[in-house]
């Protein structure tokens, strides 16, 4: 797929002299979902910022479609929808009124039809003449959405978008987010909830301290991050291993009752069938065994935890 957003060398230091961002390289594709993580504080809020033109960069260049965002600020903004994590709404005016204002603010000529499939798409139509203060939380959530795409632009920004809404809604804007990719829209999303990466991005970026870790399909992110791990559990518990068996990568768990073997699992050899062998050798008999793969909240702490111990 082609590139809808480049981001080159962008770093911004804060008059207060936070280093919010640090020489940030990255490209964004036609169409794709693009989750971007990071605890707190790593720099999500402000890179967006940045790309929708509400914070100036200290260095650096966005381009949108082509559009430099500081030489040609009108042209790349109108490209761009931004769904923020406040719900800042005018809480006495309708649905309708201010979606197609919101669209208005873009310069785009009113269209009551494509302000009518937005607000259809987002289960909003019916509640359309009702004021934003009689709206439940979740509806002002979708409303956001609404309004971020009433100009009709090709990128979505998701800055938190499940951020205190419960299950069931948060698996209805994992669908919607779905469906609106599947119309041509490319969606850049930040989350806290590692599963939504997990269940939606095809692309994963990590931010820690300013500075981009990695960036990578999300897929290949888990063949080369994510280990497996086999469990046996003992027929009786041992205090420790025999010294044939002390390896790294097994460990005594669940107060000597269990072993537990971590392994590559996109190696050809995993040395599973030889680690049976050497158990039975040893006389150490097991009554049950199963098999987990580190999720990607386990890669993400992983890598976390590593930039701050080199950091």
């Amino acid at each position: 797929m082609p590139d809808i957003l480049t981001v080159n060398g962008l770093s911004k230091t804060y008059a207060s002299g936070l280093h919010a961002l640090n020489n940030i390289d990255i490209t964004i594709r036609r169409g794709e979902i693009f989750a971007l993580l990071g605890p707190n504080g790593a720099g999500k809020t402000t890179l967006i910022s940045i790309v929708c033109g509400i914070v100036n960069a200290s260095s650096g260049t966005v381009n949108v479609d082509g559009h430099d965002i500081a030489r040609d600020y009108r042209a790349s903004r109108s490209l761009i929808g931004l769904v923020p994590q406040e719900l800042t709404t005018d809480a006495f005016e309708t649905v309708w009124n201010t979606v197609s204002f919101s669209r208005g603010l873009f310069g785009k000529p009113a269209n009551p039809a494509h302000i009518e499939k937005v607000l259809r798409s987002l289960s909003l139509w019916e509640k359309k003449d009702n004021k934003i203060i009689t709206l439940s939380g979740g509806m002002k959530r979708r409303l956001m959405i609404a309004k971020a795409l009433s100009h009709e632009p090709m990128i979505l920004f998701l800055d938190e978008p499940t951020a205190g809404v419960d299950v069931q809604l948060r698996r209805d804007m994992w669908q919607l987010v779905r469906e609106l990719r599947d119309t041509g829209v490319t969606i850049i999303l930040t989350t806290h909830y590692i599963e939504e990466a997990e269940e939606m991005a095809d692309r994963i970026g990590v931010i820690s301290k300013g500075s981009l870790i990695l960036v990578e399909e999300k897929k290949e992110l888990m063949r080369k991050l994510g280990k497996k791990q086999l469990t046996l559990q003992l027929t009786q518990p041992l205090a420790q291993l025999p010294e044939s068996l002390a390896r790294p990568e097994l460990t005594l768990s669940a107060g000597g009752s269990a072993l537990t073997y971590t392994y590559d699992a996109a190696h050809e050899h995993v040395g599973i069938a030889e680690l049976l062998k050497q158990l039975d050798e040893a006389g150490i008999a097991f009554k049950d065994l199963h098999t987990t793969q580190s999720s990607l909240e386990d890669i993400f702490v992983s890598l976390v935890s590593d930039r701050r111990k080199t950091a």
